[in-house]
């Protein structure tokens, strides 16, 4: 059996890694220090995906809050009017209502209020 040499690997592992820490400062680039580089920079950006969720979800909060607060309600009383009426919307529809469309919010926000009652 024909022995196999590592140079092609090799090339092939190492011409991956310089293109993925392209743009990074001095040694981070170039030398070893582009290995751990490479790491933690993908660690970060996979803590990254996660917390734009969250952030995207606690702006989604504060708009519905203050668009509610203008009508006179809560944010958690108007979550909770809307799930007595069995108003099934996701807080990214409502926050975007709330921008876009403040008198279906509006109607959204009476219909809330009679959950309430």
């Amino acid at each position: 059996m024909a022995r196999i040499k590592g140079a092609l690997n090799r090339r092939t592992r190492k011409k991956n890694l310089f293109r993925r820490v392209r743009g990074f400062f001095l040694g981070r680039r170039n030398l070893r220090q582009a290995i751990a580089a490479r790491m933690h920079a993908d660690q970060n950006a996979y803590i990254g995906r996660k917390q734009r969720k969250r952030h995207f979800r606690r702006l989604w909060n504060q708009r519905i809050n203050a668009a509610a607060r203008q009508h006179g309600l809560s944010y958690s009383k108007f979550i909770h009017g809307l799930k007595v009426q069995g108003v099934e919307v996701n807080r990214k529809m409502l926050a975007d209502l709330a921008v876009r469309e403040p008198t279906t919010f509006a109607a959204l926000v009476e219909t809330a209020k009679a959950g309430l009652a």
